[in-house]
C-alpha cells in the first residue's frame, strides 16, 4: 500500500503544496532516522525518503545516491520538482563510494538483499568514520547483515518487521558498540531469525518464518528423491533439518 503525504514548502518558496509517495516500510525506515541528522540514502531510487526528510525539516542535509542512471535521473528530478536542491545531494556512484569524508552521520540503505548490503558495506567500510548509526532495509537474507555488524563492531540496537503487497520486510538498526549481550544465548537462531523480533514474535514474524519452513521442507523432498545420497545431500539434508528445528522452537 502507498501513502500520499502532503507538505507545505518552506515560506521562502511561496507555501507551493507538493506530495511525496512513501511507501509503509520507508515510513518504519524514517522513523528510525535521528532528528538533525545528515543522510546518506544508498540507492535512493526517486530520492522519496530524502525528501520526505527533507520536508519534514528532520535532516540537516541528505546525499541521494544512485549507480543507475535511470533513478539517478529520477531522482534529480524528484528533487529538482520540491526545490530541494539546496538541501539534497544526487549524485551517481557505487555505494558508498557517493559520500565524502565526515559528510553525512547516518546511512540508509534499503530495498536491497542483505548481502548486496553487506558487500555495499564491506567495500566502502573506509567511509564509516564519523558514522553514528546504520538504517538497513533488506528485502531477503536479513542473517547476513547481521553477521556483517557483528564482525564489524557495529551492535544491533532494534529490528522491526512488516508485511506490504504481500512481502516480507525487516528493519534493522546499527550503532556502534560491542554487541556481546545481544547475542548472548543461542546466537545460531537469533543471528538467522533476530534477537529482538524473536523476543517479540510478532504476526509477521510467524508468518515469515513458517513460510521459510515450509520451503525448507519441500527443499528436502527434492532431496530424497535423488538417486544416489551422495555426502553432500545427505549432508544438506541434516543442516535443514537442524535449521526447521531450531526455527520450529522460537515460532511456537
Amino acid at each position: 500500500m502507498k501513502y500520499l503525504f502532503f507538505f507545505l514548502l518552506r515560506e521562502k518558496e511561496g507555501y507551493a503544496v507538493n506530495e511525496v509517495q512513501l511507501s509503509e516500510r520507508l515510513l518504519a525506515v524514517a522513523e528510525q532516522v535521528p532528528e538533525g541528522a545528515k543522510l546518506a540514502d544508498i540507492g535512493s531510487d526517486h530520492a522519496y525518503l530524502p525528501c520526505y526528510l527533507s520536508l519534514q525539516n528532520k535532516v540537516q542535509f541528505a546525499v541521494a545516491g544512485e549507480v543507475n542512471e535511470g533513478p539517478y535521473q529520477s531522482a534529480k528530478a524528484q528533487v529538482k520538482r520540491l526545490r530541494l536542491e539546496g538541501d539534497i545531494s544526487v549524485r551517481k556512484g557505487d555505494g558508498l563510494h557517493v559520500m565524502m569524508p565526515g559528510e553525512v552521520d547516518v546511512i540508509t540503505i534499503c530495498g536491497m538483499g542483505g548481502g548486496l548490503i553487506s558487500t555495499i558495506l564491506e567495500e566502502g567500510k573506509d567511509k564509516l568514520e564519523g558514522i553514528t548509526r546504520l538504517i538497513l532495509q533488506p528485502n531477503v537474507t536479513a542473517h547476513l547483515i547481521r553477521n556483517w555488524l557483528r564482525r564489524r563492531n557495529w551492535k544491533l540496537i532494534d529490528e522491526s518487521i512488516l508485511e506490504e503487497d504481500g512481502k516480507i520486510y525487516e528493519i534493522l538498526v546499527a550503532e556502534r558498540g560491542d554487541d556481546q549481550e545481544v547475542y548472548l544465548d543461542n546466537e545460531e537462531v537469533k543471528m538467522l531469525v533476530g534477537p529482538y523480533l524473536m523476543k517479540e514474535k510478532s504476526t509477521v514474524f510467524r508468518k515469515k518464518w513458517e513460510l521459510e519452513i515450509e520451503g525448507w521442507k519441500r527443499i528436502i523432498r527434492s532431496l530424497e528423491k535423488a538417486k544416489q545420497e551422495e555426502k553432500e545431500i545427505l549432508r544438506k539434508k541434516m543442516e535443514l533439518k537442524k535449521t526447521i528445528e531450531m526455527v520450529e522452537e522460537v515460532i511456537q
